[in-house]
């Protein structure tokens, strides 16, 4: 049975009321759609970037974002990594929008396929590890931290999914998806993917239990400005059957805490930025457009024609400015012509 051990300190109770604060704010205020899919977009493309960089991928950020543009054909593996986990932040996203979400061990197993398929071998994919791994140092490579045996993995991601359903209504919701968040990297499942696995179902609990940090958060990006620290709070050092009665969660859970106001404050402080941008405002003509497509799927200029009296050319700059935008994408040819929201 999992019981973890934590205090709720000063420093973590003041973080989750301030955590709270910075949400009811930012939920009080109005945001124009433009503003809000472009900091989606952008916090994707810093989430790839951080998660993957965690891991010793070498990338700056100013290829992972040209590599989601253009998603190129011909790729090498650090490249893979970035779209695979671009993928699984969009598949997750879209589970989340619809409120289809089931956190479990299908939906965790359906993550690391996702974000190493073609990066190791298919029969290690999507299932829980059957040999023994070791943790390293990220600068040294040597083997720091001895996880527990392959027999017992299973058991032990039962326990924590048991203990995520018996208490998600009783303890606070950021308490609980820090301490998933731990605990899955202590048990370390998989042959590969754990870090990143973690990070994306930790986002997935955090919309479960109504933080969604998949439209504008990356928690990611605290983690990736000091990698070091991120490791040593949320790894262990030794061998887990020695170690795991005394392993306690509060330096972690304040630490956990820390990186999402300071995501919250940066998010924050773009959308002010943002938001008084003129050139990115979307009028009413505009926004018809985006609930079409929401609700059925896809627009055809014949479709909007039917919504609104603008004359054809100036549809067509409404086409436009949301392709510009990054908003929508078009897609066939001639009078098969047809406009989607991008990334769906």
């Amino acid at each position: 049975m999992f019981k973890p051990k934590y205090v709720i300190s000063s420093r973590l109770l003041a973080n989750i009321k301030r955590i709270t604060e910075i949400i009811t704010n930012l939920n009080n205020q109005s945001f124009s759609g433009v503003v809000l899919a472009e900091l989606e977009k952008r916090a994707r493309e810093i989430s790839a970037f951080s998660s993957t960089s965690i891991e010793g991928n070498p990338l700056p950020l100013t290829d992972v974002k040209r590599i989601l543009k253009i998603r190129p054909e011909h790729i090498r593996d650090s490249e893979k990594e970035v779209l695979n986990y671009n993928k699984a932040l969009i598949e997750l996203n879209d589970l989340i929008r619809h409120k289809k979400q089931v956190f479990d061990l299908p939906l965790i197993l359906k993550i690391q396929k996702t974000i190493i398929q073609g990066l190791i071998e298919d029969y290690r994919s999507g299932c829980l590890r059957r040999e023994p791994v070791f943790v390293n140092n990220p600068r040294t490579r040597q083997a720091i931290y001895l996880p527990p045996e392959q027999s017992e993995v299973s058991k032990l991601m039962d326990d924590l999914f048991d203990y995520i359903k018996k208490n998600e209504n009783v303890i606070d919701p950021l308490i609980l998806a820090g301490i998933f968040h731990k605990q899955f990297v202590i048990i370390h499942p998989f042959i590969d993917g754990n870090g990143r696995t973690s990070r994306l179902a930790t986002k997935v609990l955090l919309a479960k239990t109504g933080l969604n940090t998949f439209n504008l958060f990356s928690f990611e990006n605290y983690y990736n400005k000091n990698v070091s620290k991120y490791f040593q709070e949320v790894g262990l050092v030794g061998n887990y059957y020695e170690i795991k009665d005394k392993i306690d969660f509060t330096s972690w859970l304040e630490y956990f805490t820390d990186g999402i106001i300071d995501e919250l404050l940066r998010v924050g402080k773009e959308l002010e930025h943002e938001n008084i941008s003129p050139e990115k405002e979307l009028k009413d003509y505009h926004k018809k457009i985006i609930d079409y497509i929401e609700k059925h799927g896809y627009i055809s200029d014949r479709d909007y024609a039917k919504l609104t009296k603008r004359a054809k050319p100036t549809r067509n700059l409404d086409f436009r400015k949301l392709i510009e935008l990054d908003i929508i994408e078009k897609l066939g040819k001639g009078k098969a012509t047809y406009y989607k929201l991008k990334n769906k």
